[in-house]
């Protein structure tokens, strides 16, 4: 008995060891060690991954998990920052850091794509830079960081990753609205012209993906997705912005916006 528990234990901390040196590079970017890492293997776990492994566990509990305590780390940085700051201003501030679109920029700029399992389908359809697919497993990470470390260490690797954000959104917090950025810009441009939103949404009722095309006098200027039609609306606000501020537009004819 006494074999088998030691051969068990063995095989436990040889799993863990392989676990740590395939994500070596990711804790790395984290600034976290995990004292569980099948913490950090769970948050990786796409549901398709898992549903082609026989249905263990996946990620979304962790996901949910990491969306309030982001929620709760950002919402008390903002309150703390400045003592004048609104509560308007702390809300707009906040969505604009824990919307889909810059969670994703974060978790591209910390590789998370390149560690995420997915499932065949997923990685035939370039899973592993889908918006979607990267924000969902950063909040998982943090979920992750969280259970793993406590409050502390969560609270380091959200305010290291997102602090220029933070700052820049709580300087400005309608600033990130691209929203209405883009429809100003337009209005400025041109006359009788108006920013069109068409969202699509997919999955079940529990785990929704929206997401959302606009459109300007017919030229389709970005998409965006998210966990709600806000958020891709917002994300699709953004790439539209994007593409009217990196390219020139004919400006004399408002029937048309031809580069």
């Amino acid at each position: 008995m006494r074999w088998i528990m030691s051969s068990r234990a063995s095989v436990e901390a040889t799993a863990a060891v392989a676990e740590i040196a395939a994500h070596a590079s990711l804790y790395e970017r984290l600034g976290y060690r995990f004292v569980e890492p099948a913490l950090l293997e769970l948050a990786l776990t796409h549901r398709s991954w898992a549903s082609e492994h026989g249905g263990v566990e996946h990620n979304e509990r962790l996901e949910f998990l990491g969306d309030s305590v982001l929620g709760v780390i950002v919402t008390d940085h903002l309150y703390h920052l400045d003592p004048h700051l609104a509560e308007g201003a702390m809300a707009k501030a906040r969505a604009a850091v824990v919307s889909a679109e810059p969670l994703a920029r974060v978790a591209a700029s910390l590789d998370i794509g390149d560690h995420v399992r997915l499932g065949k389908g997923e990685l035939a359809t370039g899973g592993r830079s889908k918006p979607s697919i990267l924000a969902d497993a950063l909040e998982a990470v943090i979920g992750a960081v969280y259970l793993d470390g406590g409050w502390l260490p969560a609270a380091r690797l959200v305010l290291h990753r997102f602090g220029s954000l933070l700052a820049e959104a709580a300087m400005e917090p309608g600033r990130l609205d691209f929203k209405t950025r883009l429809q100003e810009e337009i209005a400025a441009r041109f006359e009788d012209v108006a920013p069109h939103y068409a969202v699509n949404e997919e999955g079940p009722d529990h785990d929704k993906r929206f997401t959302a095309l606009v459109s300007v006098a017919g030229d389709v200027l970005g998409i965006g997705a998210g966990k709600s039609k806000k958020q891709a609306q917002q994300a699709a606000a953004r790439a539209a912005w994007d593409s009217l501020i990196d390219t020139q537009y004919v400006t004399s004819d408002s029937d048309s916006l031809r580069r």
